[in-house]
């Protein structure tokens, strides 16, 4: 069996949903032909039963490539800001990183006082920040350039880790 490393298997995961839509339409066309009444059918260049299995194939690996994949991302860390996260968790902080910045791009947006129309007659009512929007456009600044430097870690990691998957049905 051949060896790929994780970064490799995750693109050819990509692949392989890609191939499952692309079989999945095709075992669609080839089930069915026009014919006139009195007609024999004429059949596809493929069979329903090869697209079939082939597509079953296809979904196995997948199985396949989704358990070494979680596996590999649950027993390999990578070392970020001097702690040592698990793939998976260095995965989901990246992504928390990412939602944290987003936040706190709005709060950076937001006007530190400002008028409010249309609540009530004949008085002023203002929308007040309770922090400095200025801040919060720094904080995100560096939240983004945490969560790339931490994409860029798991990247590199991926490269180093290899799963025994033999990819020469695609490669």
């Amino acid at each position: 069996m051949g060896t790929i490393t994780l970064a490799e298997a995750v693109k050819l995961k990509s692949i392989l949903t890609k191939k499952v839509h692309e079989l999945s339409s095709e075992l669609q066309r080839v089930a069915f032909v026009q014919v006139e009444k009195g007609e024999d059918p004429k059949p596809s260049k493929r069979l329903l039963t090869e697209v079939d299995t082939e597509l079953e194939d296809v979904r196995k690996d997948i199985r396949i490539l989704d358990k070494l994949v979680y596996r590999a991302n649950i027993d390999h860390f990578l070392s970020f800001k001097g702690e040592e996260y698990a793939i998976v968790e260095a995965i989901e902080l990246a992504t928390q990183l990412r939602a944290r910045a987003a936040t706190y791009k709005e709060f950076a947006q937001a006007e530190k006082e400002e008028i409010q129309y249309g609540y009530s007659d004949g008085t002023t009512v203002y929308r007040v920040a309770l922090f400095e929007p200025e801040e919060y456009r720094l904080k995100a600044v560096e939240l983004e350039k945490d969560a790339h430097k931490l994409s860029n870690l798991i990247n590199a990691k991926n490269y180093t880790i290899e799963i025994d998957f033999d990819d020469s049905k695609y490669f």
